[in-house]
């Protein structure tokens, strides 16, 4: 199994154990379109990972990876700062990668980016706000593959 496929299943079942009241949809799940509505208890779409051109030692053969995992969330109108709770939702995903920066050595270093707010625009609804953000794992493997 290649390693980057590895990582993209960790992230997803840390997501899950993190925010299990929310529905998560990853790629595989719906071919990646995000769906029509919000889950009124809110939604987080995780994609298919990138991976950066690796760093390569030739002796013996090692391949250094930069796997970037893009997150986006997205919370329906509540009584709540829309703010507020797109913030909680980025920080219960941040905890247990923080509480574990190596994905239980899966990873040589894991960490996420800064949430990024933007307008998500739902056919026939009202503009709702949403979040992004980037789990990247570093990593390093014998095999390109």
């Amino acid at each position: 199994m290649a390693k980057s496929y590895e990582v993209d299943q960790a992230v997803s079942n840390l997501i899950r154990l993190a925010v299990p009241d929310y529905l998560i949809i990853s790629l595989d799940d719906d071919g990646g379109d995000r769906p029509r509505r919000i889950d009124p208890r809110g939604t987080v779409w995780l994609r298919d990972g990138e991976l950066a051109d690796p760093d390569i030692d030739l002796s013996p053969p090692t391949y250094h990876y930069t796997h970037r995992i893009p997150v986006e969330i997205a919370a329906y109108t509540s009584s709540e700062p829309l703010r507020l709770v797109l913030d909680r939702m980025a920080t219960m995903i941040a905890a247990p990668i923080k509480a574990d920066r190596f994905l239980g050595g899966l990873v040589n270093y894991i960490d996420v980016t800064a949430l990024d707010l933007v307008n998500i625009n739902v056919t026939g609804g009202q503009t709702q706000k949403g979040g992004m953000f980037d789990i990247i794992a570093q990593y390093s493997t014998d095999n390109p593959l």
